[in-house]
């Protein structure tokens, strides 16, 4: 089997049930689901490699799981693609932190761009999926950045799992 790449797309915060607040058991839970999907990936779908676009919120969460579980599995890799090296630059010293700590221990840092500009997250976005066979997506299903993400994901036939943020159900889109 050839190994396979993941990118991973989701919500901000602000558009998750409990927020910013990670201590709220549905975000424990949610954490939990998408652990589970990226072992799954791992072990049954060869992936070997993650992207993540370090975006607060999910593209966070994910890209922190990746890294627990490379250290037991030296097998896998995380890219962090950055839209722009001033991504992170109006996030408050807390997240700002988080996000340097993740850089720094991941396996490749790939920066689209200089300066932001109003495409540089879109171009993020198609980097990943262009460069991924399977998109992990943390999605409500309703108009959003995500959502596009997802709508091109399908329209370069890749594989997009969901992980509805509010129902922790999962399934694969057809």
């Amino acid at each position: 089997m050839n190994a396979k790449t993941c990118a991973f797309t989701g919500h901000r915060p602000q558009n998750l049930p409990f927020g910013f607040n990670e201590a709220d058991k549905r975000c424990v839970e949610l954490k939990k689901v998408m652990n589970e999907q990226i072992i799954r990936l791992i072990e049954d779908g060869g992936v070997c490699h993650f992207i993540s676009g370090m975006a607060i919120g999910i593209d966070m969460y994910a890209a922190e799981i990746v890294l627990r579980l490379m250290n037991s599995r030296p097998d896998i890799t995380l890219e962090c693609a950055i839209p722009c090296e001033s991504q992170p630059l109006k996030w408050s010293a807390e997240m700002r932190e988080r996000y340097f700590r993740i850089c720094e221990r991941c396996s490749k840092k790939t920066v689209l761009q200089r300066e932001y500009t109003q495409d540089c997250m879109q171009r993020r976005n198609k980097y990943m999926v262009d460069s991924a066979d399977i998109i992990l997506a943390v999605w409500d299903g309703k108009p959003s950045g995500t959502g596009s993400t997802v709508r091109y994901a399908k329209s370069r036939g890749r594989s997009v799992i969901v992980i509805d943020p509010f129902s922790l159900s999962v399934r694969r889109l057809p």
